[in-house]
Formats: structure tokens, sequence, C-alpha cells
């Protein structure tokens, strides 16, 4: 319980259960807007926190734990739990526990409830699927499992929010009565090595109880909270003792399966006949190894077209309100560098990246409600003997999934995955998936080499399908090049099928779109302040002397006023500090042909790849903007700036060109935000910096010859 002289008490609750139990689900109900993503204290695992409002003006931190199926860990993100669980002076170690199990699988899920049990934290058990459980016909006697298991027992619904008031005041009764329900006899009584082993952990380990101690016996070698001292001492007790983990750990889990299996068989009735037709007969279908990959690459398609369609009209509205704004803004402020840098910098910087928010939103809006009907789950079931032939785990296929929003959690949830060459093989080709920060570039460039928008879809989808092609032919090269022995399966729990909650979609859209405003945003509006200085100013005399120069050419060719000034800030763009940067890294990507300003774009979009629009949307933006330009051209979107840039009298962004620069992007490392997870995840720069060079090169080269075909 954590106390501050200034806030009222907060209490630390831990949000436990496996996989698939709804725990997120609750996590939205009971938190709402009221919660934050961090990272649990020296690892990348994702933690998120909520604020929870409890009875009788007391409040807690709900904390989501990582999914686990018990204390003997076998991923990374299981050992999160039981680091936080053994360490009593962890910030995270909770003050009381939620444990969520799925009703309809209950027997399953009890062995980690039954050992967060025998930790002795106060403890809720949860049962989720009420709703369900009502439906088909179940029958649960509450009163005696709450006697038996020795801890309140709630039926809740995470769809519905059934029962979320009256677990509130369970919680607060068992925050402020720990003891309120007597305790029973452990689930797992310790055997007389056990106990031995213990004594010798709690003597170098103050506060901890006996099964606290057996577990910091099974995992002394890796838990990161221990002094070499008592690593020392433990496993010296360990070795004398003659101590068996592996054997232990089976025998322990089939002791507690013997004690909680008839508790909950004469507490729990399914109905005598259960069938799932429903679902059987849509598996028969979704995951047959020739239909459901068509099917697959169906419904993919259909959410690229809806991409396209449905954003249409949203990106006009915000197309026109940050032109209005800018216009606003030069018609209101005094006329100078200020203005300038909000008008040309940091606002056309960040328009670059508003606009494609309906964009990012229909993506996980329509992605979001597919994990919620169980489809995503099938996706990789489907996938699985196709990713063993690359070298990869079944579990690879959830990440590459998963990559098609951000690369970075991606590379985090392959903590699944035991088979460390296994693991370190989807890493590495992880980030070919393209993500959403791609999607603005892809949008921007397709409709050049596409020009029908009823095709574009296709041409969308078939970028996603080329960087999957890309990851999977990489995972071949790393699989011969490593030379990967054993092989790992997928364990995979499918999901009944279900209506999808509107609310958990909502919150996950929420917060996915958030995200890349805030983390793409802060990287834009410092480059957008860089990119502009840059743009706006040459070295001494320079700019002067390319307005002149300016001038004189368009007093030699008879332009009128208009032309004039768009010579003139086209002049002293290419004279400017970017244009000058640009111009000395053209000739590495002139073969690929890009010239000086896409090349700028391509050096600062290495921070991240959606700068490149934002890059774009400055450099262009600081051609003339008359008044007689702005009514006629009403702040149009990049593609239409681009469109109208020509070069000898040819246009620059040409069906090669734009098809060359879609392919570099579609293969480059461009986030060293990923760059740096890769080196946590695999504890060394060695891997980031070949995955850096091995893709890129890959990007280069196969541009070179879209380029080069095409043009």
């Amino acid at each position: 319980m954590k106390e501050s002289p200034e806030k009222p008490v907060l209490y630390n609750i831990a949000l436990l259960g496996n996989p698939n139990s709804g725990k997120s689900s609750l996590f939205n109900l009971l938190t709402g807007l009221r919660q934050k993503t961090g990272n649990f204290p020296g690892v990348t695992v994702d933690k998120k926190i909520g604020a929870l409002q409890l009875d009788a003006g007391k409040q807690g931190l709900l904390i989501d734990f990582p999914g686990a199926y018990s204390l003997y860990p076998n991923a990374q993100d299981e050992r999160i739990v039981v680091q936080t669980l053994l360490d009593l002076n962890s910030k995270n170690y909770p003050d009381a526990a939620i444990y969520v199990a799925d009703t309809t699988k209950l027997e399953k899920h009890l062995l980690l409830f039954s050992q967060l049990k025998d930790l002795g934290i106060p403890l809720l058990l949860a049962l989720n699927m009420a709703d369900v459980v009502a439906e088909e016909g179940f029958q649960i006697n509450t009163a005696q499992l709450e006697r038996q298991l020795g801890a309140p027992v709630i039926l809740i619904s995470g769809r519905s929010g059934e029962g979320l008031e009256t677990l509130r005041t369970k919680l607060s009764e068992l925050l402020t009565q720990p003891n309120l329900f007597p305790a029973t006899k452990p689930f797992h009584p310790l055997q007389s090595v056990e106990l031995k082993v213990a004594g010798v952990v709690k003597s170098v380990l103050a506060g901890v109880n006996d099964y606290q101690a057996l577990l910091v016996a099974h995992h002394y070698q890796w838990l990161p909270f221990l002094s070499d001292d008592q690593r020392f001492v433990i496993g010296n007790a360990v070795v004398e003792s003659g101590f068996q983990s592996l054997q232990l750990q089976v025998q322990e889990t089939m002791r507690r399966y013997d004690h909680f299996t008839p508790i909950v068989r004469n507490n729990l009735r399914a109905p005598e006949t259960k069938t799932d037709n429903f679902s059987a007969s849509l598996d028969r279908v979704l995951t047959n190894r020739f239909v459901g990959p068509i099917i697959f690459l169906t419904v993919m398609l259909l959410v690229f077209w809806s991409i396209f369609k449905w954003a249409e009209t949203p990106m006009g509205w915000i197309e026109s309100g940050i032109g209005a704004l800018s216009e606003a803004l030069k018609t209101t402020l005094p006329a100078g560098w200020l203005t300038d840098l909000l008008t040309d910098g940091i606002l056309a910087g960040l328009a670059g990246i508003i606009v494609f928010v309906p964009q990012i939103a229909i993506l996980f809006l329509l992605i979001s409600i597919l994990e919620e009907v169980g489809y995503m789950a099938r996706a990789a079931f489907l996938f699985d003997r196709l990713m063993q032939f690359f070298g990869l785990n079944g579990r690879s296929v959830v990440a590459l999934i998963s990559s098609g929003a951000c690369a970075i959690p991606a590379i985090m949830s392959t903590r699944t995955i035991g088979n460390w060459k296994e693991r370190l093989i989807t890493i590495m080709v992880t980030p070919f998936i393209s993500c959403s920060a791609r999607l603005p570039v892809y949008i921007v460039l397709v409709g050049f080499v596409v020009a029908d928008p009823e095709y574009q879809a296709f041409a969308f989808m078939g970028l996603y399908l080329l960087g999957i092609f890309g990851a999977l032919a990489a995972a071949l090269v790393f699989k011969l090049v490593l030379k990967t022995g054993e092989s790992s399966f997928l364990l995979l729990e499918l999901p009944p099928y279900r209506l999808p909650v509107l609310r958990n979609v909502g919150f996950t859209v929420w917060e996915k779109v958030k995200t890349f405003l805030l983390e793409a945003g802060k990287v834009i509006l410092i480059l957008s302040i860089i990119l502009w200085a840059l743009a706006s100013y040459g070295f001494p005399g320079k700019m002067e002397a390319a307005e002149a120069q300016a001038r004189a050419e368009a007093q030699r060719i008879a332009a009128d006023s208009l032309t004039t000034e768009d010579l003139v800030a086209e002049r002293q763009l290419e004279a400017s500090f970017a244009g000058q940067l640009g111009k000395a890294i053209e000739p590495a990507f002139r073969p690929l042909g890009f010239d000086w300003k896409m090349s700028l774009g391509i050096l600062s979009s290495f921070a991240a790849r959606e700068v490149f629009v934002g890059t774009m949307s400055i450099i262009y933006g600081l051609k003339s903007k008359s008044e007689a330009d702005a009514e006629a051209e009403d702040y149009p979107y990049l593609r239409e700036r681009l469109k109208a840039e020509t070069r000898n009298g040819e246009m620059v962004y040409n069906r090669a060109t734009a098809a060359s620069l879609l392919i570099f992007y579609v293969f480059a490392m461009m986030c060293m935000s990923t760059l740096a997870v890769v080196k946590r995840e695999t504890k060394s720069w060695k891997w980031p910096l070949i995955q850096f060079a091995f893709m890129t090169g890959t990007a280069y080269l196969a541009s070179l010859v879209v380029y080069q075909l095409l043009n």
C-alpha cells in the first residue's frame, strides 16, 4: 500500500489470469479512459495501469499483468508476473489481486489461481462469461466455491459489465479486511526437500512465506532482485539438498489439480448437451488449408479498400480545416519569421500526420473487430505450417500479424517463443511487415503508380503482401545462415466466435490513434522546426543571390508575378541549408530516380518513416502562396503538390519514380525506435546493425531494379 501526505491512500491491485481469460475487457470496464501504458522496471514489457475508484472513497491503481498459465514460466512475459510477485520490495507488488478466469474452462484456469493463493496475496476470483453461463445453462454454487477456495467469488461479464459493482464492493472489503475469508489448507503442502530449501531462502530473504521461498529456489538463477551473495547461498542449498526443480514442478502441478479438480466438478455443472455447430462449421471453412488463405486475402483486400473509400471525406474535412487555420494565422499574425515558422514549419509538418488519422483509425477499427470475433487467431493457426518451413515458430505468426500495427510491440511479443534462434529470426524479419507508419507514405504515392482509384486498394494490398514475402524470404536466408535445428510447436487456444465488444474496439482505436499522434507528433514537431530553419536560411549571401538570379531569369522569360514568386522560392530552397544537404546526398539516390528533395525526405525519415510526409509538406509548402494560388488550390493534398512538380517539362513523380520510392519504403529499416528495441531484446548492437544493413541494402537494390525496369 503506497501512502502520500498530500494524496489519499492508493492500493496496488494486480489483474491476473490466463491469456484469453477476458482480463483486457475487465480492465477497460474498470478504468475507462483513466489508463496509461508504461514499462515494468528493467524490461521492455508493456504494462497498463488504470485508476480504479472503489467504495467509501478508496482508490486503487489497477495493474494489468501479462497473461500467464502458471508461476513456472515458459516465456519472458510470464517471468514478469513471477519476479514481481516474489519481490516484496517491488513498487508494483500488489495489496490485493483480481484473478480473472473463464467460467466455461474453470478447471484449466485454476492452476495459477491456486499458486497465487499459496503466495498469501488477498485474492478475489472473478468468474468471467456470466452471460454465456446463463445462456448455456451452467449451474454454479458460488457460495460453496468461496468456502472451499478461500476467496470471494463473483460472476462477471466482460462484455455487458454484469457484476462490476459487486466486484468493487468485495474488493474494497478485501483490502480493508484481508483475512475476511478463513485460510484454507495450502493447495500444495511442501515436501521435506522443498521445506529444507525454502528454509534457506527465508534465512536470506526476509518476509517471504514458504511457497514464495520455494518459487525463489526454483527460479533463483534469473530473478533480478537477488544479490550475488543471496544467489550463491540459495544455489548451494539447491545443489546440496538434491533439489530436482523440473521433477518437483511436475509433482506440484499434479497435486494442485488433484486438489481443485473435485472442487470445480462438485460446484460447476455444465449442460449435458453442449454443442457448438456454428463455430465448428465456420472453422471447417475458415481454417481449410486451401479455402482459408483465399478467404484471408479477400478479407484483407476489403480492409484496404475500406481504408481508401471510407477515409476520403474526413480527410477532406481535415485538409480544409488545416488550410483555413493556416490562412487565419497568416491573416491575423504580423508577417515575419515567427508566422512563417508556425504556418510553413510546425503546422505544415503536423498536417502531414494529422490528415492520415482517418486511415489509421479505420485500419485499427477493422483489425480490432477481426480480433474480437476470433478470426485473427484462426489466421495464426492457418499459416502455422508455412511458418515452420521458413524457420519460424508458429507463434511468429502472431508477431507478424501484430506488426501490421507497429513492429515494436510485435518484437516484444516474441518473448513467447522459447527457441532462441526462432525468436531471433522472428525479430530480424518482423520490421519487413508494413506497419501503420508506412501508411501515410503509401497513401500519398500509390496514386502515381495506379491512377484508377478503384484499383488502388489492390496496389495497396500488394505493398503489404510484398512486405510479407520480403519477411518470409529474409527468414529463409537467416534460417540457412543460422542453421536452426530444433523446432517449436504452436500451442494456441482458438477462442469461440463472438460478436465484437464495441467498447473494447473503441478503446483499442483510441489508444492506437493517440499513440500514433503523440509518438509521431513529438518527432515531427522537432524535425519540422529543424527542417523549416534549414529550408528557410542558407549561407550568408546565398539566399539573396538565389533570389536575384531567379528574378533575372523570370524577367528574361517574361514570367508573370505568380510564376516569378514560385521561381524565387524554388531557387532559394535550393540555396538553403536543406537544399545543400539534399544535393550532397542526392548522388547516392540518383540511380533510384530520387532528386535532392526526395533524398532529404528519406534521410529525415530514418527517425521514423512517417516523417517523410511531414518533410515533403514543409519542402513543397515553402513555395509561393499568394491569395490567388490559395483560392485556386485551397490547401490541396500533398499528392496534388507532388503531381504539379516538374523538371525539364516532365513530371518528377512519374510512375517509375513513385514505384521506386514505394519499394524503398516497403523494405528499408527506417525506425530508430525499432532498432533500439531490437538491441534491448537481443542484448547486443550486433543484430540491429545487421538488420539495418540487410533491410536497407535490400531496399536499395529492389528500388534500383524497379526504377530501371519502369524508366
